[in-house]
Formats: structure tokens, C-alpha cells, sequence
């Protein structure tokens, strides 16, 4: 399929979007070639899910058996997964309109209203900001609810970095004190709990051959992956509370600010505190930005 490459460069980065599949990023790559993001090749991409990079909206990550009671009344959606769940929202796979504002950016805007097979029963518009300068890509999402009810609402950002050069792991770091205990389906079985001494990154640690699908909370925005000679800094603005990581099967490492735990909205009905899952007004809206900063000499391919 010929899909459509919107392009913004700089001298020390190159960022691929491809506007009709999500706004998704296709790949981000330093100005010596190498990837920032897991390298993708446009025609394997079938779904946002080949991406480097999606947005998750009106929600992130999974919903418990695809359904959730919000103010007293069910909501069920449709299932999207094989193991009987909704994930990520339903916009990452649908087109967005783009302008480029004056600068070094991209703006892409999605309305749900224009989809009458959402998957999501309330009225919401998007919109999604790519500017890149010096050594620094920002991504910023606006969600806003346009219907005439209050909304549960909550947003993220999936990117995949790659991780081996030339037989190279790099050490990961964050600070996230807390994590969730969860089921055979990755759904948190209750509040948040301290991390063990295997599960924390407060101190740079390899990662390995270890397999990570986890959630962490009380994150203070801020993930370091460093190969030595160079690094690569994520931030965070503060609605992004919880760190999804996630060892990719393809090799990749992925690092997702989301604004709520998993299954958010299912755990806030039982009660459980810490979930910040968010309700939105008629005309309120949800935003947050990440960055990604490179460090070091990514102008060779050497580790």
C-alpha cells in the first residue's frame, strides 16, 4: 500500500509521520543515519502497531474485557484483542488532517465525530504536535471532549527504541518507585505496591535477556537509555504519571508516558486510589508533551 511521508528535518534529526495511519511516527533517525527509534521500513507497515510510534486516545493501554462502568452505567466496547480486551484507544489506525504551522513542526488533528464505527461512545477531538529543534523531538497531545456528557478520558505515547549497537545493550534508567501486581492478561489486580530490587531502575541496569510488560507509577518523568558514548533522555510532562516498559518480541525496547494505570477505569469503579483516570467536562481537555533529547556522539555508528 503507497501511504502518504510527511517530513520534518533539521541538522541533527529527521523525523518520518505518516499522517493517514494515526499521525504514527515512521521512524526517527539522528542526522548520521542512525536510529533514535526502532527502524521501520514503510512497506512492512501494515498497522501503527510496525510504527516507531502511535498515540493512545481516548484511552491507553488495555480495558478488562472490553467494557467499564462509568457514573453508574456500563459501557461495552467493541474487542480489539484476541484475549477478549479493548486496547489503545481507537485512533492510531485512523487518518488525521495535517497542517505545518510556520517552524520546524507538524500538527495533526483527528475529530472523532467524523467516524461514525469509533469505538468509544463520547464525542472527542485530538490533536498532535511534532516539532523538532537542535538535538530534541517534542510530541505534544491535546485530547478534548466535545460531546454534551462528561467523559472518562485518559492519553499516551507508544514509542520503540532501538536498543543493540554492534552487540551493545544499553543501561536503563528511571525513577519509579511503585508498580502493580497483575494478572495472566497484563491487567493490575489492585493498587500500586513498592518495586522490588528486580523490578527497579532508580539505578542504570542493563536490561538483558529479561522479558518486561510493567507498569510503573509515581514516576517523575524522566528515562535514560545510555550505550556509553552516547544516550538518549525522555521527559515527561507531569500528566504522564505511569511508565509503561515493554521488551518488544522484534528486539525493541518500549518506554510509553501514559496518564493512567491499565484498566483504569474498571479499577477507579472498585475504588482503587492511585489509577488517575480523568473525567472531562463538556470542553475540557487532557494534554501533556514528551521529549526526546539526544546526548553524546550519535554521529557514528560505533556503541
Amino acid at each position: 500500500m503507497n501511504r502518504r511521508v510527511e517530513r520534518l528535518q533539521n541538522e541533527q534529526l529527521t523525523l518520518d509521520l505518516l499522517p493517514d495511519l494515526g499521525a504514527s511516527v515512521l521512524n526517527l533517525r539522528a542526522a548520521s543515519g542512525l536510529p533514535v527509534l526502532r527502524p521501520v521500513e514503510l512497506a512492512e507497515v501494515e498497522t501503527s502497531s510496525q510504527c516507531a510510534c502511535f498515540t493512545l486516545l481516548p484511552f491507553s493501554n488495555r480495558i478488562r474485557d472490553a467494557r467499564f462502568t462509568f457514573q453508574g452505567q456500563e459501557v461495552q466496547l467493541r474487542v480489539t484483542t484476541g484475549d477478549g480486551l479493548t486496547q489503545h484507544g481507537d485512533v492510531r489506525n485512523r487518518p488525521w488532517q495535517v497542517t505545518r504551522p510556520a517552524g520546524n513542526r507538524l500538527r495533526c488533528d483527528f475529530d472523532s465525530r467524523a467516524y461514525p464505527d469509533l469505538n468509544w461512545p463520547w464525542a472527542f477531538t485530538a490533536r498532535a504536535e511534532y516539532i523538532l529543534h537542535g538535538p530534541h523531538l517534542d510530541v505534544s497531545v491535546i485530547l478534548t471532549n466535545a460531546d454534551t456528557r462528561q467523559m472518562p478520558a485518559g492519553l499516551g505515547l507508544h514509542p520503540y527504541f532501538a536498543r543493540r549497537w554492534n552487540g551493545v545493550d544499553p543501561l536503563l534508567s528511571f525513577d519509579a518507585p511503585l508498580t502493580y501486581d497483575t494478572d495472566e492478561r497484563q491487567l493490575p489486580l489492585g493498587p500500586a505496591r513498592e518495586v522490588t530490587p528486580d523490578e527497579d531502575f532508580r539505578r542504570p541496569v542493563p536490561i538483558g535477556e529479561r522479558q518486561i510488560d510493567r507498569t510503573f507509577t509515581a514516576w517523575d518523568g524522566v528515562a535514560r537509555l545510555d550505550w556509553g558514548t552516547r544516550a538518549l533522555v525522555l521527559t515527561a510532562d507531569n500528566v504522564f504519571s505511569h511508565l509503561v516498559v515493554f521488551t518488544a518480541p522484534d528486539g525493541s525496547l518500549a518506554l510509553e508516558p501514559v496518564s493512567h494505570v491499565t484498566d483504569a477505569f474498571n479499577l477507579a469503579a472498585r475504588g482503587v486510589s492511585g489509577t488517575d483516570a480523568r473525567t472531562l467536562i463538556p470542553g475540557q481537555s487532557l494534554a501533556g508533551t514528551m521529549r526526546l533529547t539526544l546526548e553524546g556522539a550519535w554521529s557514528t555508528s560505533a556503541p
